[in-house]
């Protein structure tokens, strides 16, 4: 044999036991400190003490107070839709103002009256068909009614009555 193939054959294998117990040192030191971070709430997975402690200071805090509103009752509204049959969209909404300006709003109540006709006449019936169509019409209105009061005095268009026959 020659001298490089001798010298391979002789080097001896080594066994592998000093780096099967670092590994198993190492995997019993990450389970130990991967324990104590998600019980400890350091982690945000499965620990139960962060969610206790969430729940202790949602119960402990006071409730915010509610806004100060008042509502302006529209009368309902009875209109014609623009088709070839006779067909009538029944309304009926209320205006969710901020308390200082109500009797602003209520002065201008006529004014109101006469965009919610005249925009509800306007309105096709396709567009009162669609399923979005209460939301699109409650933003429109809300528009609208701003322009009239003013902005910051109508907070919202409540529909409480919406029939389409």
């Amino acid at each position: 044999m020659t001298d490089a193939t001798a010298e391979q054959a002789e080097v001896p294998e080594k066994s592998g036991k000093k780096g099967m117990i670092i590994g198993a040192i190492l995997a019993v030191v990450g389970a130990v400190g991967g324990y104590v971070l998600t019980t400890s709430g350091l982690l945000p997975i499965g620990g139960e003490p962060a969610a206790e402690k969430a729940e202790e200071a949602e119960e402990n805090k006071p409730a915010k107070a509610l806004p100060k509103v008042g509502f302006v009752d529209l009368a309902p509204v009875v209109v014609s839709v623009n088709t070839s049959d006779s067909r009538h969209l029944k309304f009926h909404a209320q205006l969710e103002v901020n308390a200082p300006y109500m009797a602003d709003v209520e002065k201008m109540k006529p004014r109101i009256m006469d965009v919610l006709n005249g925009y509800l006449r306007a309105v096709e019936v396709s567009d009162l068909e669609d399923s979005l169509a209460l939301i699109r019409i409650r933003g429109h209105l809300l528009r609208r009614i701003e322009i009239v009061v003013g902005e910051g005095r109508v907070r919202d268009v409540l529909v409480i009555e919406f029939v389409l026959n």
